[in-house]
C-alpha cells in the first residue's frame, strides 16, 4: 500500500500569489483575475493539500515504521516488474512480537507455566496481526484508493488547467502590448482562448469542491474499518485475558518444588595413587532421619576448656531444623563438635546454640577423639 504524492499539492495558489491584478507587461496593465476565481482557487488548494496530507498520514498510521514502508514499497515494485501477482505484506509489530513469544515459549516447553503462557500470548498476538492486516486491506479499498483516484485524476486535471490558463494569460498580455502591430483577429483569438482556459479551470476546481459528499463518505468508511478492527482486537484480547487468568490460578495452586541440596565433592587424601586433579562426587543427596535421637545427659559445653584443636566441622549446606533439638546453621559455618550420636548424626554447638544435625551436611575439620 503506497501513496503517490501529488506533485501539484502546493501549486494552486502560485498563480494567485503572482501580481496578476497590478502586473504590467511593457507598460500595459496585466489581465486581471476576478476575486471569485481567486477564492475558488484558494478553496481548491486547501482541499488538495488536505487530501494529499491525510492520505500520507493514513499510510503512516497503518504502517508506522518508515524503514519497513520503504522496503515494502521496493519489494512490491520489484514484484510488479517481475510479473508476480502476490505482493509482500507489511510486517505488523503484533506479528513480530507474537513470533518471538511463540519461539521462546516452545524452547522452554509448553508444559511449563511461563513457556505455556508465552505460547498462548504469542498466538494471540499473531491473531491481532491478522486483524491488523484486515484493517489495512479495508482502509486501502474503502478510503485510500478513492482518495488516490482524486489525486491522480482530479488534482492533476486542475493543475493542468491552471498551467494552461497561466500560459494563455501571458500570451494574451503580450499580444495586447503589441496591439496595433498585430492583426486584431489574432488578439481576439488570444482573448477567447484565455477565457476558455479560465472557464475550464473554474469547472475543474468547482467539480473537486462538489465531491465533498463522497469525501465524507470515504471518511465514514475509514471510521467503520477502524471500529471493526478494534472490536475484533477486543475479542482476541478478552479471550487471551481469560486464558492468562486461568493459567495464573493454576500456577498459584501448584505446590512449590523444594530444592534438595546436592552433596559437595569429597576428596580422599589417603589415596596415594597418582591423581590427575579430579575428584569423585558422592552419588546420593544428603538425607537424614526426621526423628532426631534423644539428647544424653552430659556437662555443658561452656564448662569445657576451649582449645585451638577442638573438634569441629564445616557446613556444606544450609540446614533448617524440622524437629526439636536439631541445630540450624548456614553453608560455610564452622560448628564445634561435641559427640557423634550414631553413624548419621552429630551433636554440636554454634553461636551459643546446641543440637543435632546430619553427618552428610558437614565436612569434618578436626575429628572427635576416639
Amino acid at each position: 500500500m503506497v501513496v503517490h504524492e501529488n506533485p501539484s499539492r502546493s501549486q494552486f495558489l502560485k498563480y494567485s500569489d503572482q501580481p496578476m491584478v497590478s502586473e504590467k507587461v511593457g507598460g500595459a496593465e496585466g489581465t486581471k483575475l476576478d476575486e471569485d476565481f481567486k477564492d475558488l482557487e484558494r478553496k481548491a488548494d486547501i482541499t488538495s493539500k488536505a487530501i494529499v496530507d491525510v492520505l500520507a498520514k493514513t499510510t503512516e498510521y497503518l504502517q508506522p515504521n518508515p524503514a519497513s514502508r520503504a522496503k515494502l514499497s521496493m519489494l512490491n515494485t520489484m514484484s510488479k516488474i517481475r510479473g508476480q501477482v502476490k505482493s509482500t505484506g507489511y510486517p505488523q509489530a503484533e506479528g513480530v512480537l507474537g513470533e518471538c513469544m511463540v519461539r521462546y515459549g516452545r524452547d522452554m516447553g509448553e508444559d511449563t507455566n511461563f513457556g505455556g503462557a508465552l505460547v498462548e500470548m504469542g498466538e494471540s498476538m499473531k491473531r491481532l496481526a491478522e486483524v491488523k492486516d484486515s484493517l489495512d486491506i479495508d482502509v486501502k479499498q474503502n478510503f485510500i484508493d478513492p482518495f488516490q483516484t482524486i489525486v491522480d485524476k482530479d488534482l492533476r486535471d486542475i493543475q493542468h488547467q491552471l498551467k494552461k490558463l497561466e500560459g494563455r494569460r501571458l500570451d494574451y498580455d503580450y499580444k495586447k502590448k503589441r496591439q496595433g502591430k498585430i492583426p486584431d483577429e489574432e488578439l481576439r483569438t488570444s482573448l477567447e482562448k484565455f477565457h476558455e482556459s479560465k472557464e475550464a479551470a473554474e469547472i475543474s476546481m468547482h467539480n473537486l469542491l462538489e465531491t465533498d459528499v463522497e469525501q465524507v463518505s470515504q471518511l465514514t468508511a475509514l471510521v467503520e474499518s477502524q471500529l471493526q478492527y478494534h472490536r475484533q482486537a477486543v475479542q482476541v484480547l478478552e479471550e487471551l485475558s481469560d486464558g492468562m487468568k486461568d493459567r495464573l490460578n493454576n500456577a498459584q495452586a501448584q505446590p512449590r518444588q523444594k530444592r534438595m541440596p546436592k552433596p559437595a565433592p569429597s576428596f580422599d587424601y589417603s589415596d596415594t595413587e597418582p591423581s590427575n586433579g579430579g575428584y569423585s562426587p558422592t552419588n546420593a543427596p544428603p538425607v537424614y532421619s526426621s526423628s532426631a535421637p534423644s539428647l544424653p545427659n552430659r556437662p555443658s559445653l561452656r564448662q569445657k576448656r576451649q582449645s585451638t584443636d577442638q573438634p569441629c566441622c564445616k557446613a556444606l549446606y544450609d540446614f533448617e531444623p524440622e524437629n526439636e533439638g536439631e541445630l540450624a546453621f548456614n553453608e560455610g559455618d564452622v560448628i564445634t563438635l561435641t559427640s557423634q550420636i550414631d553413624e548419621n548424626w552429630y551433636e554440636g554447638m554454634i553461636r551459643g546454640q546446641q543440637g543435632y544435625f546430619p553427618c552428610n551436611y558437614v565436612e569434618v575439620i578436626v575429628p572427635l577423639p576416639r
